[in-house]
C-alpha cells in the first residue's frame, strides 16, 4: 500500500508531517504491532515527488464501517471492548515529554495543551474562519494550568483511533478487530484527551463497553474540567476537518458546541 502525504504547503500547522509522526511512533506502538501494517519503505527527502511517501504492508480484513452494520447491535459491545483493550495497551506506554511524538516536547502537560490550541486556532484563522473561541479556551487552559498539570506522566495517545481506522475479521461470530491503521496523530499526554476516550463517551450505548477494558479515572472536578478543555481541542480539529471537506453546516455547528464548553470552563 503506497501512502503519499499532502504537499507541505497544504498541511495545517497543527497537522504538519503526520506521516513522519506515524513512522516515528512505530517503535512506541510495539504493544499493538501485530495489528498494524509493516513499514516496508519510506522516503522523507521529497526528492521523488515533492512529498513524503511510505509503503506499508496490506492489512487483511474489511474496513469496520463496511462490515459492522451486518452484525446485530447486541454484538457491538465486543468490538468496543476490544477497542478499549487496544487503547489501554497504547496508554500503558510512558514517554519522555508531553506533546507530539516527534516534538516539540513540553515538560508540563499544560504547555502541550495550550500550544496545541493555539496551533489549531492559527489554522482556523488561516482558513478565514473565526478562532476567537479557541483563543479563549487557550486562555482558560493557561489560567487553569495547575489543574492540567495534575497529569504528570506522559502517556502515549493514539490520537485518532476509532472504527474508521480499524479492520474487522471476515466471518468472525462477533465484530473482531484484526487491523489498526493511520496511527499518524499520536502524542504524549493524558489518556482522557485521546480521541477513542472521547468517542466512547459520546453516546450512552454499546460503546460504553470500551471502559470495561480501558477504565476511566475517578469523576472528580479536576477530571471534568480537563475534559472540557480537551473537548474544545477536539471541536477545533473537527472544525478544520469539516472546512476541508466543505461541510459548512458542520463548521457552523462547532461554534455553539465550543461556546458550551467555554461556559463549563468558566464555572
Amino acid at each position: 500500500m503506497l501512502r503519499v502525504a499532502p504537499e507541505p504547503a497544504r498541511q495545517f500547522r497543527s497537522e504538519r508531517e503526520l506521516m513522519r509522526a506515524e513512522y516515528a511512533s512505530v517503535p512506541w506502538l510495539a504493544p499493538i504491532a501485530a495489528l498494524m501494517p509493516h513499514v516496508l519503505a519510506a522516503d522523507f527527502t521529497q526528492s521523488v515527488t515533492g512529498r513524503d511517501w511510505m509503503i506499508q504492508s496490506f492489512l487483511p480484513g474489511t474496513p469496520a464501517p463496511e462490515l459492522l452494520g451486518s452484525y446485530p447491535k447486541a454484538t457491538h459491545t465486543a468490538l468496543f471492548r476490544q477497542m478499549g483493550e487496544i487503547t489501554a495497551s497504547v496508554h500503558a506506554v510512558a514517554g519522555p515529554w508531553f506533546g507530539p511524538v516527534t516534538g516539540p516536547g513540553h515538560a508540563r502537560w499544560s504547555g502541550a495543551v495550550i500550544a496545541s490550541l493555539h496551533l489549531i486556532a492559527e489554522d482556523v484563522e488561516g482558513c478565514g474562519l473565526d478562532a476567537a473561541d479557541l483563543r479563549k479556551a487557550a486562555d482558560a487552559a493557561q489560567a487553569g494550568a495547575d489543574v492540567l498539570d495534575e497529569v504528570t506522566v506522559p502517556r502515549l495517545l493514539t490520537g485518532d483511533l476509532w472504527t474508521v481506522n480499524t479492520m474487522l475479521a471476515e466471518g468472525a461470530p462477533v465484530p473482531t478487530i484484526c487491523g489498526v491503521l493511520d496511527m499518524d496523530r499520536t502524542w504524549w499526554g493524558d489518556p482522557e484527551a485521546d480521541w477513542p476516550t472521547r468517542m466512547a463517551r459520546a453516546k450512552q450505548d454499546e460503546r460504553l463497553s470500551f471502559f470495561e477494558a480501558c477504565p476511566a479515572p475517578a469523576d472528580t472536578a479536576s477530571v471534568r474540567w480537563r475534559r472540557h478543555v480537551y473537548e474544545v481541542r477536539h471541536l477545533g480539529a473537527l472544525r478544520l476537518e469539516r472546512h476541508r471537506l466543505g461541510n459548512q453546516a458542520g463548521v457552523r455547528d462547532s461554534y455553539p458546541a465550543v461556546a458550551a464548553e467555554l461556559s463549563a470552563l468558566a464555572r
